[in-house]
């Protein structure tokens, strides 16, 4: 009783204290929101509103960032069973209540509707690195397969609703706080072989939908104007572009409408057209930035939670990144992942910025003890 007690009273204070904001990463984030901003106004055909909407949950996203960074590591560290058995039974319960196109991925309280999956791409990397960090490390053996239940749980509830390619990023985020802990290479190497083994068996138990973009990205011009649509014309976007761009807002396939979800998944297209590739190196160089701090602040953390739990954050965003860079230049399948603080959205942003609140916390906290 005593020791909630004092967890409350410190995160009043922590709440009623200076704002902890590491500058060199609040610098890069807001970089990123405004060119993220600009190229969405275009995107959306010069549309304010929606450049407007996207600023409230940018700006909702900002708040949720600054109230984490003033609370400290280790009362996050004790919450973080709280929230993952929390976001587990949300999963449950968009089962059986939720709702979408194509797919329950929603959860409508009435007050507010949002993807619960998002909750666990938080709440799954702070579980682990609570449970490693109170162990031993590396890991042994019963350590990593309760790690690996922990993992599998969020994950199969999540390629349930169908969404296979956020349970797959919910996965990543799970495996990389195995990784930073010093999971073995033999751990590594024999869950790889695995993976590819059961690749044929998984193959049958996929949506034919999934099926389709396996098979799109393999030959597009198999299917032109249907299925390999989207990637076909994403490459379009991306070629045209060449060096210097087009120009802002004189993208033919965006502003033709050849190019499908323009501002949400395939917003990279627009940018490539726009800003050629000088446009897309600034952006990458901005997720690059933003990345190493995220590794800095991590290699600086002064407990293992801390350390764990920064890593596994960077790194999954550096996912993010990569897949959807990939998915929309024909690298990998179409996924449906939002290119992060670019791609319009409501959840996902906000998780995006709550999660930098984390690393902001674990650097603005690390000479500061929890009493």
């Amino acid at each position: 009783m005593n020791e909630w007690v004092r967890l409350i009273r410190h995160t009043l204070r922590s709440l009623l204290a200076r704002p902890h904001i590491d500058v060199p990463l609040g610098l890069g984030l807001l970089a990123l929101s405004i060119l993220g901003l600009f190229v969405l106004y275009s995107a959306s055909g010069g549309d304010f509103g929606t450049v407007v909407r996207q600023g409230v949950r940018l700006g909702i996203g900002a708040v949720a960032m600054l109230t984490l960074a003033r609370i400290n590591p280790a009362v996050i560290r004790l919450w973080s069973p709280y929230l993952y058995g929390a976001g587990a039974l949300m999963l449950v319960l968009v089962l059986v209540l939720g709702e979408g196109r194509g797919a329950n991925r929603w959860l409508d309280l009435g007050v507010v509707r949002f993807q619960p999956s998002e909750i666990m791409k938080l709440a799954l990397p702070m579980m682990l690195a609570a449970l490693l960090s109170s162990q031993s490390l590396p890991p042994r053996w019963p350590l990593v397969l309760a790690s690996g239940a922990l993992i599998g749980l969020p994950a199969a509830l999540i390629a349930m609703q169908p969404d296979l390619g956020t349970a797959l990023l919910v996965g990543v985020s799970g495996a990389f706080v195995l990784y930073f802990g010093g999971l073995s290479w033999r751990w590594i190497t024999g869950f790889a072989v695995t993976l590819a083994a059961s690749a044929p068996v998984a193959w049958q138990y996929m949506h034919e939908y999934q099926r389709n973009r396996v098979r799109m990205l393999l030959d597009p011009e198999s299917d032109p104007l249907g299925k390999g649509w989207n990637i076909i014309q994403s490459k379009i976007a991306v070629g045209s572009g060449g060096i210097y761009g087009k120009g802002w807002q004189n993208g033919t396939q965006s502003h033709l409408d050849f190019l499908p979800e323009r501002s949400t998944d395939f917003i990279l297209a627009v940018l490539g057209e726009e800003f050629g590739l000088l446009g897309v190196s600034l952006l990458l160089l901005l997720y690059l930035g933003i990345i190493g701090r995220g590794l800095y602040i991590a290699n600086h953390a002064r407990d293992n939670f801390s350390r764990l739990l920064a890593g596994a954050l960077s790194l999954t965003f550096f996912v993010y990144v990569l897949v959807n860079v990939g998915m929309v230049t024909g690298l990998l399948p179409v996924v449906g992942v939002p290119l992060p603080m670019v791609s319009y959205g409501g959840t996902s942003i906000v998780t995006l910025m709550a999660g930098f609140g984390l690393l902001m916390s674990i650097h603005t906290h690390k000479g500061i003890l929890y009493r």
